[in-house]
């Protein structure tokens, strides 16, 4: 039997199931896209928000609860807390409903010869071993896999990134430390796990959330590499990559004739899909830095409406990042895994004002590789901003290296790679980790 992609049968049926954001979907929606190329039938499940803009891109769907809007102000201000926003999100907007998101999936999945899994569906684990069903899990940030080898920063204990050079014993053990005073968030769990005569040991963040079969790491060596501590059957084939091209023809008119001065190009702010709604004062210190700075902006997501808000200062209601950031004479976001692998992959300097989440330990990375700074969001005031900006505009270290990412991550092929990935699995196979990178092995699945 041959791994060959060519190979594999056609016309499987996939099935994706998200909780989350637009940056937990569009990584989804970027591999449905090969995968329906490729011959298969495939199935997007999410929350009922989200149907319509399925449903535009001509694939099945599937309801998954919690039926949240994940475009709620004060839903994204909770989850926002930098303590408390995991805890908030687990144990208030997840957890109390994973009993209809498991019977949600049961019905998605019935029917499914492979299942692709965000980490937020803990249900996913449970219909997988209920149907006896393959699956890859999607990892879309370093910070989620809690590398005692590589620590990051934690937005709930902030103070252990200081023993970040202390060894990787010493990070295992403050790792091991710290799951006891979080198992109790996981009794819906492993009471749906008992109900269902399923096994009731379980550590849904820990261990659960990598699929035995195939994990993804959806996100640039740039960022992170592989670490021996992360599960063997790891794959990192990069970010992949998706944003809506469409642009209406008055927001098409006014970028293109906004961004058509090259020699004096903007400076682009931007809070992805998420934060954007619940901005606190985001744009009006980014409006003023600009002025400051004697720069032109675009402020994407700070208008319903394509607008002049100041000389030589557009909002935009959206542009999509692959066409404006490569456009850009710097970038200013929030750290979000979608919209920090699309400022990468533009190859320009980022200033990086993480909101919460993984967007703190994406900053430092950022910071670390040398592409980029970052300012904590209670710091970003109008003379900090604008004494970042100018460094990344006039130190030209950011611009070589940001330049050099920038080409490696284009000449990555992230979604390939990952969907002959998803095509071994479906044929029997598993990937392995050996000496010279991550490869494929023929050993079939159990069950």
């Amino acid at each position: 039997m041959t791994t060959a992609a060519s190979d594999i049968n056609r016309n499987k049926r996939i099935l994706f199931a998200s909780i989350g954001s637009l940056g937990d979907l569009h990584p989804c929606v970027a591999l449905a896209f090969e995968l329906r190329r490729r011959g298969h039938s495939v199935t997007i499940a999410s929350t009922e928000f989200y149907r319509g803009h399925i449903a535009a891109l001509g694939f099945e769907f599937a309801p998954l609860r919690p039926n949240w809007d994940p475009t709620d102000r004060d839903l994204i201000a909770r989850c926002e807390n930098l303590k408390r926003g995991p805890e908030i999100l687990f144990r208030e907007l997840i957890l109390p409903y994973v009993n209809d998101t498991y019977e949600d999936l049961l019905h998605a999945a019935a029917n499914t010869d492979l299942m692709i899994a965000g980490e937020l569906n803990f249900a996913a684990p449970l219909v997988a071993e209920k149907f006896k069903l393959p699956w890859a899990s999607a990892i879309l940030s370093p910070c989620s896999f809690f590398s005692a080898h590589d620590p990051s920063f934690l937005v709930n204990a902030p103070y252990l990134i200081h023993l970040r050079r202390s060894g990787w014993i010493v990070n295992r053990v403050i790792l091991n430390s710290g799951q006891p005073f979080i198992r109790r968030w996981w009794s819906p769990v492993r009471n749906l796990r008992k109900r269902e005569g399923l096994r009731t040991k379980c550590n849904p963040v820990f261990r659960d959330k990598f699929s035995p079969d195939l994990v993804l790491a959806l996100f640039s060596k740039h960022l992170a590499a592989p670490q021996p501590d992360w599960p063997v059957n790891t794959l990192q084939p990069g970010f992949v990559f998706y944003d809506r091209p469409e642009m209406d023809s008055e927001l098409k008119a006014s970028l293109q004739s906004f961004v058509a001065n090259t020699d004096d190009p903007p400076i682009v702010f931007s809070l992805g899909s998420t934060a954007a709604h619940n901005p606190g004062h985001f744009y009006e210190v980014s409006i003023s830095a600009a002025k400051h700075l004697r720069r032109r902006a675009v402020l994407v997501g700070a208008s319903d409406s394509p607008r002049m808000i100041e000389p030589g200062i557009l909002a935009v209601p959206y542009a999509p990042y692959s066409w404006i950031f490569p456009r850009a004479a710097t970038i200013v976001h929030q750290g979000g895994s979608g919209t920090t692998g699309q400022s990468m992959r533009a190859g320009k300097p980022t200033l990086i004002v993480p909101y919460g989440w993984d967007q703190p330990d994406n900053a430092m990375r950022i910071e670390r590789l040398g592409t980029g700074l970052h300012l904590p969001r209670r710091a970003y005031s109008v003379e900090n901003a604008a004494a970042t900006i100018e460094r990344l505009l006039i130190e030209p270290q950011f611009a070589r290296r940001a330049a050099e990412v920038g080409q490696s991550i284009c000449a990555d092929d992230a979604v390939p790679l990952a969907c002959d990935a998803i095509e071994r699995l479906l044929g029997g196979f598993v990937a392995v980790q050996n000496g010279s990178g991550w490869v494929a092995d023929s050993k079939t699945q159990p069950g």
